[in-house]
């Protein structure tokens, strides 16, 4: 469980899910018209946090694929 909480793509995850909800619910309570555009905005914005993701596991993966 340990390694969980050092692992770099648990905490991208972790931001992209605080900074996402935090941006939804601040735009939805100041200003509810644009809920609509923020909702685009934060799914444009998920592909870059899986491609990061994605980088990072193939980093890692080839990391160990040459110690071994």
């Amino acid at each position: 469980m340990s390694d969980l909480f050092k692992s770099r793509k648990f905490w991208i995850t972790v931001f992209d899910v605080v900074v996402s909800t935090a941006i939804y619910f601040v735009t939805k309570y100041v200003n509810p018209a644009a809920a609509d555009d923020i909702l685009w905005v934060i799914a444009t914005y998920q592909p870059v946090i899986i491609s990061l993701i994605t980088g990072i596991a193939i980093e890692d993966a080839a990391l160990k694929r040459a110690q071994g």
